[in-house]
């Protein structure tokens, strides 16, 4: 039976970016991924994904943040290839909207360059935002967007270069622990490491059951739009937004490599499905809700459609990530819960999993994403 230093289960966004650093530091990795490298059927696809510093969720993850910029600068280099893409954001909403306290909070704790600019400031700089008078924006010149696919092909190559073995079309049927590592069980064979961690996306509590209950998948849908004055929605003169509306929370980016303007909405119709069944085809009610948002906000990008596609949220209750060991077997880390807002912090998160799977600990705050929050008194 081949035996490794660690086992990552799922080699998406979180486990691309685990199996690269466990290989940096020079562990003996393998990665299995139960579809191909990369694929479209989780959480990170779809061209492009936000990453932000003013954030809004909460100012914790400004720190995680900080490194996460630092880590794709570094593979970027490493890679020889453009992952990050600055085009500047907008957090937007009413004055005693969450998004635009929570972004003002980070902001303020953590000294970040921002301005507030006014729904008529907002258009006269950025064309393509037709906010109504009610509305303001919290503008951070250094957010932009991520190529996700990109970024787990670059993260993959990096770590076999380094010795890492990986694994697509391997699905892992079964794991066991004992005392001094794990056995991993796959369609394929049964494989032994001192530790496994899980980074399985809409899959985690099918891995690790006890995440059934707080690592929950939803359907989402996203839709790319012809513009009709394709000048307004380039990366140069229109930044990637969250925007929180009274219809619920849109997200989205300009033109880019896919010919439309792209945008989502958070827990877009509010449906907990099995990532083994659930509908992956796109209708007219998903289009529906995208379209509202279209043509009361960015009325400008209301043309043809070009694109729509799905994927997946995981979310947890408070909607904050999941970093921790296993509640009973301190051998597996789990990370997990990524609640929509995950794609970002690949490469951070990374790192803090090889470090808690290597070292027992790390030296980045991740305090208020245990396990034990949602599994006290169980």
């Amino acid at each position: 039976m081949p035996s490794y230093d660690v086992i990552v289960v799922g080699v998406g966004g979180m486990g691309s970016a685990t199996v690269h650093h466990l290989a940096r530091r020079g562990a003996r990795v393998l990665g299995l991924e139960q579809f191909d490298i990369p694929h479209e059927l989780g959480s990170s696809h779809g061209v492009s994904r936000i990453i932000r510093l003013a954030y809004a969720e909460h100012p914790n993850y400004v720190p995680l943040l900080r490194r996460a910029y630092e880590l794709w600068w570094e593979l970027e280099n490493l890679s020889s290839e453009r992952l990050l893409v600055l085009t500047g954001g907008v957090d937007a909403g009413t004055e005693g909207s969450s998004i635009i306290q929570g972004a003002l909070e980070s902001c303020a704790i953590h000294n970040l360059p921002h301005e507030v600019l006014d729904a008529a400031a907002l258009r006269r700089r950025f064309p393509g935002y037709q906010l109504p008078p009610d509305m303001v924006a919290v503008y951070q010149a250094i957010s932009g967007f991520l190529l996700p696919e990109r970024c787990i092909v670059r993260s993959v190559e990096a770590a076999q270069e380094l010795g890492a073995e990986v694994h697509a079309r391997e699905r892992v049927l079964d794991w066991t622990a004992e005392e001094n590592g794990v056995t991993v069980t796959t369609e394929r064979g049964r494989y032994a490491a001192n530790k496994l961690v899980v980074t399985a996306g809409p899959w985690a509590a099918t891995v690790v059951p006890a995440l059934q209950a707080v690592a929950r998948p939803e359907r989402q849908v996203l839709i790319w739009t012809q513009p009709l004055r394709p000048e307004s929605f380039r990366p140069g003169t229109f930044p990637v937004f969250n925007l929180e509306a009274p219809e619920g929370r849109f997200y989205g980016f300009p033109v880019y490599q896919v010919p439309g303007f792209k945008i989502g909405k958070y827990h877009h119709r509010g449906e907990q499905v099995d990532p083994d069944s659930m509908n992956r085809g796109c209708d007219q009610d998903d289009e529906a809700v995208l379209r509202a948002g279209i043509r009361r906000y960015f009325p400008e990008a209301d043309g043809p459609t070009m694109a729509m596609k799905t994927c997946l949220f995981t979310n947890t209750p408070d909607e904050h990530f999941i970093l921790d060991r296993h509640p009973d077997f301190p051998q597996v880390t789990l990370a997990a819960g990524f609640s929509g807002h995950g794609f970002k912090f690949c490469s951070v998160i990374g790192e803090i999993m090889a470090e808690l799977a290597l070292e027992g600990g790390t030296r980045l705050d991740i305090e208020m994403f245990g396990l034990s929050r949602f599994l006290d008194g169980r």
